[in-house]
């Protein structure tokens, strides 16, 4: 990866159409510390001129080996798994995860914006009381009128243009993150699967997002021990 304090996405002739708008406003380096004691340190990179006008973050860990794409993940925000612990989904040990493994490789996590698949937090909490009534984690949001995943990845794309990574290697389970980067002319060298974090909470949700949404988990792994 380039250094892009000072870059531009449209600098690269690479930069497919659409995405050279978008620059970086402020790259600062930032130590992260977990309590389970683990220590790394990142730069925090922001943007101008996303998409979406959302306050989308980069947390760009390490450099990758030469003649290697960086491993990146985009990550959506979830304040109830990544903040308060929550077990009804597995967002939580997946950014835990995530950061250590790119720290490790060298790549880039965008920290995106879109709590509850891109429905809000409030209606994420609408959606959770309706799954306690027997809906599953799509059917709650069709039922409140809203998009099963309303997620669009324009602005990943743009934050990665301009940090200068038109190639790389995507940590993910979701299919569509890479369809629609590669759509917007991003090129994804291979898919890298996350580690399956269950509960006896989660169940339920990651064989739904298996099965509706072909989620690459194994289901001959998804119980709780």
């Amino acid at each position: 990866m380039r250094d892009s304090r000072n870059a531009t996405a449209s600098s690269d002739s690479r930069n497919p159409t659409g995405l050279s708008a978008t620059t970086v406003r402020t790259r600062v380096t930032v130590p992260l510390r977990f309590g389970d004691g683990c220590t790394v340190t990142a730069d925090l990179a922001t943007f101008h001129h996303l998409a979406d006008g959302q306050e989308h973050v980069a947390v760009i860990l390490g450099e990758p080996a030469a003649g290697r794409p960086p491993l990146v993940r985009l990550h959506s925000e979830c304040l109830t798994g990544d903040v308060f612990g929550s077990a009804r989904c597995d967002c939580g040990p997946q950014l835990r995860e995530a950061l250590e493994r790119i720290a490790d490789r060298g790549g880039v996590l965008l920290y995106l914006r879109q709590e509850g698949r891109g429905i809000g937090l409030y209606n994420k909490l609408d959606a959770y009381a309706l799954q306690d009534q027997g809906l599953d984690t799509y059917e709650a949001n069709t039922t409140l009128g809203l998009p099963e995943d309303a997620r669009d990845y324009t602005a990943a794309a743009q934050m990665l243009a301009a940090l200068g990574i038109f190639e790389l290697d995507l940590l993910s389970n979701n299919p569509d993150k890479a369809a629609q980067l590669r759509t917007l002319g991003l090129t994804v060298t291979q898919h890298v699967p996350t580690g399956v974090f269950t509960t006896a909470h989660n169940i339920r949700y990651l064989r739904t997002k298996v099965v509706r949404t072909q989620h690459t988990l194994p289901l001959t792994e998804l119980t709780v021990g």
